[in-house]
């Protein structure tokens, strides 16, 4: 029998790339809720369940790409419904993280801050070129760029890499992260990795780690042309994520490279 996969936030943009994904893949869709706000209509053909519980009771994975607003709230949810969730929402606070890990202790979760697979091999290279480049001799600075609606910076993805060179150094991006410098701010900090957003067009999201040494700069980019590559990963997150037992796993471990 197919996997039903359920998507919330199945008005959004990236749920209607989901709900073609699924059926891509051999799963059937069981339906959605739809992204509060959004004034959309599901696509033809697909059931738009009234909330949240009646969607995960119709699934056997539900995919959630909505608001860091909501997470809290579909993380109780979900814990509930004793069903898995992939969860790709940006722009987590500590709080809506820690209600996150706490549902995965009843239920498996995918938690990721990017679902491409390219991402994902990025995110790896980081942490070997924080561990690989000392921080006392090469700077750490991170800039992406997306489009004019996103509204949350830095990026989920930005964050991510941060985290890997962080990681790689034996430190938490915390301690060490600086964002947004504005006016007067004195030398730079030794050790410290900073960020830089860009908001303009319809760009779909572009992430560049720079290495930064009094003798070399290395750069590495990922660009992203299709949000499809991110619906199609967390397709793949729902199927794998199926059957395993509670925790919080990350797009790595769906990718078999952790």
């Amino acid at each position: 029998m197919a996997h039903r996969i359920g998507i919330s936030g199945i008005t959004g943009r990236m749920g209607q790339l989901l709900a073609e994904e699924v059926p891509a893949v051999g799963a059937a869709l069981s339906g959605g809720v739809g992204r509060a706000g959004s004034g959309k209509p599901a696509p033809d053909g697909v059931t738009l369940w009234p909330d949240l519980a009646a969607l995960a009771e119709a699934s056997d994975v539900v995919i959630d790409f909505t608001h860091a607003s909501t997470a809290q709230a579909t993380a109780a949810a979900m814990a509930k419904a004793g069903k898995p969730w992939v969860l790709g929402s940006s722009g987590l606070s500590a709080d809506d993280e820690a209600a996150v890990e706490a549902a995965a202790r009843s239920i498996p979760v995918v938690y990721a801050s990017n679902f491409s697979a390219g991402v994902n091999l990025v995110l790896a290279l980081c942490e070997r070129m924080g561990a690989a480049l000392p921080a006392e001799t090469y700077d750490a600075e991170i800039m992406e760029m997306h489009h004019r609606q996103k509204v949350d910076a830095p990026s989920g993805t930005a964050v991510g890499m941060g985290r890997a060179v962080a990681k790689g150094r034996g430190r938490k991006l915390e301690d060490v992260m600086e964002s947004g410098r504005h006016g007067h701010t004195g030398p730079r900090k030794t050790g410290a990795i900073g960020f830089a957003a860009l908001r303009g067009g319809q760009v779909v999201g572009e992430h560049t780690l720079i290495f930064a040494s009094g003798t070399e700069h290395i750069a590495l980019t990922h660009r992203a042309f299709d949000r499809r590559a991110f619906a199609s990963g967390a397709v793949r997150a729902a199927l794998w994520v199926a059957g395993k037992p509670p925790g919080l796993y990350s797009m790595m471990e769906v990718l078999g490279m952790a």
